[in-house]
């Protein structure tokens, strides 16, 4: 019977990305190849627990509602996580899945909806970017760029540009607020004249840097 290890599944708001604000259920995955600068979620590194599809599948009916999103550390590590995501779309979830963007995503589902990072210079992981992933995205699909500096804004500009990717999916930049304030990321953007979208993180302004939320 298939298994993975789960860091941990809870309920909360999207607090990124498209579905902002949506309720959702977020299964977390362990073990994860980066260390980037601004990582907020070290503990879901490793000392995960051992579920199969079924226990999975019993965790999120409990919860009910039909988002869901995949998460981890990096999910796509994990071997047969792709089964796990067909079959959540298979029952008719709304499944979306966050990727550090290292990792091949063409093993997604084409029914979920892929959120991939992109990283900037600023987050000591950009070397790891896996470019040749930008075939696969589809039109719902989302892009984030977590933006530590004026450098990364730049950066991650020029690669847009060059990558036409405001023409591929969504792309959304978000400020590392101790690095960056969403002031400064916002002014940049308007002085800048471009049609890329800002976001800050909705749930740390619901409830800090509190655990499973």
């Amino acid at each position: 019977m298939s298994e993975l290890q789960i860091t941990e599944i809870f309920r909360s708001i999207q607090g990124e990305g498209v579905l902002s604000g949506t309720p959702t259920t977020f299964i977390r995955l362990t073990g994860c190849n980066l260390h980037c600068s601004y990582c907020d979620t070290d503990y879901a590194r490793k000392n995960g627990k051992s579920m199969t599809f079924q226990q999975i599948f019993e965790t999120i009916e409990k919860y009910g509602g039909k988002y869901l999103t995949i998460t981890g550390g990096e999910p796509l590590l994990q071997n047969k996580v792709d089964e796990l995501i067909t079959g959540l779309c298979d029952k008719n979830y709304m499944v979306s899945v966050e990727t550090n963007g290292c990792e091949n995503i063409s093993i997604i589902d084409k029914r979920a909806m892929t959120v991939m990072d992109i990283k900037t210079p600023d987050s000591g992981e950009s070397g790891n970017n896996r470019y040749s992933n930008f075939q696969y995205l589809k039109p719902k699909d989302q892009i984030k760029i977590v933006i530590c500096s004026q450098t990364d804004y730049l950066w991650a500009k020029e690669l847009i540009n060059n990558h036409s990717l405001d023409k591929t999916c969504n792309i959304i930049l978000s400020p590392y607020e101790e690095k960056v304030s969403p002031q400064e990321l916002a002014q940049w953007l308007i002085d800048d004249k471009v049609d890329l979208k800002m976001q800050i993180q909705l749930h740390k302004y619901l409830w800090g840097a509190e655990r499973r939320r």
